[in-house]
């Protein structure tokens, strides 16, 4: 049986690795995590969960940043791909998050808690706008540590309300 150290340290992991692949679910194991494994407080495991999370979620930012060189295969190949409506809705939401911080702040804040829109696409265009990395850590935590809170508290409120 594993500890609570080991069962957080894998917590982490998964949640990293969530972050970074969508078709991992950090819901699904933090629900299985809070039903069958030991009693470990909802704050921490929320801490825990965001933390991965961000960690994950800070190679999309620096990747749109530009930050970090993508293999070939995600690069764009010429400057005729980079034109186009989607690319003038980009300058317009750039524009708008230099403009309008707070805005941007409320943005990030709904995103990383209600992953609408998601959240893994909201830190590619908050990197790729050059959000501050402030912003983008305070707001992204903030927003996964009440999603993953809530997460981790529902069960045993399920069940205490039944």
């Amino acid at each position: 049986m594993l500890t609570v150290i080991g069962l957080l340290s894998t917590t982490f992991g998964v949640s990293v690795a969530s972050a970074l692949l969508p078709l991992i679910s950090i819901e699904l194991f933090a629900i299985g995590l809070v039903l069958k494994g030991p009693e470990i407080p909802w704050w921490l495991l929320a801490v825990v969960i965001a933390t991965g999370q961000i960690g994950g979620k800070l190679l999309h930012y620096y990747a749109a940043r530009g930050a970090i060189r993508l293999p070939k295969f995600f690069r764009r190949k010429s400057e005729n791909e980079r034109r186009g409506r989607w690319r003038q809705w980009l300058e317009r939401f750039r524009s708008n998050c230099q403009q309008r911080p707070v805005w941007t702040g409320a943005v990030l804040l709904v995103s990383a808690t209600a992953s609408l829109p998601p959240f893994a696409a909201v830190a590619v265009v908050a990197g790729w706008a050059k959000v501050p990395l402030s912003t983008f850590l305070i707001t992204g935590f903030v927003g996964r540590f009440v999603r993953f809170g809530a997460l981790a508290i529902a069960p045993g409120a399920i069940i205490a309300w039944l």
